[in-house]
């Protein structure tokens, strides 16, 4: 295990890097468990809606707030990604270094951490994974606790942000995903939404898909208590989804589960992935844009 600094170090000098790499985008509560507290390591806590700012949190866990500063609050799609300078200044202020490895986890299971993770990997930051099972995980496995506390008050990091063209899209690089047949475009929603059966979450919001995308609710990528299929099992699931195609466009409500599917997809060992920052929510308040209702186009 890394040593912490001689008290004669210079008091610039970053922590060292945790004892090990990741063995890859997704983490077992014991992989965490046995490294918490490490120099070089940062946990956050991604929680979103009814989880952010629960009351308990993994010990050290940091807030990655996607309601908060860590979304774009002048676009009109909610969780729309901030400007490079905007991430980094935040991730700076809450302690990342470039050589800093991150945990990300939320209270729901995976679900709004993987949004977090897909952000650090689109600002070219790919010493980060998911924690699989998230919180309930963690406390099912009996591990500790502490109490919700105040915002991050350490010091400051290094973190640079290197923006990745392609990962997070527009309405217009997913309306020519659309029409591309060597492409293919999955909406994580529930079937209900997905169809227009079950109204949307924001009010006015049209319901319905666009034409020619396929559901696949971020559920099915997940077992029963939260954690995600084994790499076989979501390769079997993005087979019968994709028909062959392998350059991906991945979207939801508000581009925060469609993240869930991008994950899916990288376990499952597929590469050429993308995600539509505002998701259905961009695409539904553009009357120009076309949305169908029902299973079938």
């Amino acid at each position: 295990m890394t040593t912490t600094r001689p008290a004669a170090e210079a008091p610039d000098r970053r922590p060292e890097p945790v004892s090990d790499p990741l063995p890859g985008p997704l983490v077992g509560v014991d992989w965490l468990a046995g490294r918490l507290g490490e120099p070089g390591l940062v946990v956050f806590d991604a929680s979103v809606g009814a989880h952010r700012g629960a009351a308990r949190r993994i010990p050290g866990a940091r807030p990655f707030d996607l309601d908060g500063a860590l979304s774009d609050h002048d676009a009109p799609a909610p969780h729309t990604m901030p400007a490079a300078a905007a991430f980094e200044e935040t991730l700076r202020a809450l302690g990342v270094d470039d050589t800093s490895t991150v945990v990300v986890y939320d209270g729901a299971g995976v679900y709004s951490s993987a949004r977090a993770w897909w952000m650090l990997r689109a600002m070219g930051f790919d010493r980060a994974a998911v924690l699989d099972g998230g919180l309930p995980a963690w406390t099912a496995a009996g591990l500790p606790v502490a109490p919700g506390g105040p915002a991050y008050e350490g010091p400051r990091g290094s973190f640079t942000a290197r923006p990745r063209p392609g990962l997070l899209v527009d309405h217009a690089a997913v309306g020519a995903a659309l029409a591309d047949p060597g492409a293919l475009v999955l909406d994580a929603r529930t079937r209900g939404r997905f169809t227009g059966a079950a109204p949307e979450p924001r009010p006015g919001l049209r319901g319905g898909h666009m034409p020619g995308a396929v559901n696949l609710p971020f559920g099915d990528l997940q077992r029963g208590d939260g954690r995600m299929r084994p790499a076989g099992e979501l390769g079997e699931v993005f087979a019968a989804s994709t028909g062959g195609r392998e350059r991906l466009y991945f979207s939801c409500g508000s581009g925060v589960t469609a993240c869930v599917l991008a994950l899916g997809a990288t376990l499952a060992g597929y590469g050429e992935l993308a995600v539509y920052d505002g998701s259905w929510t961009d695409w539904a308040m553009r009357p120009e844009l076309p949305a169908v209702t029902g299973r079938r186009e």
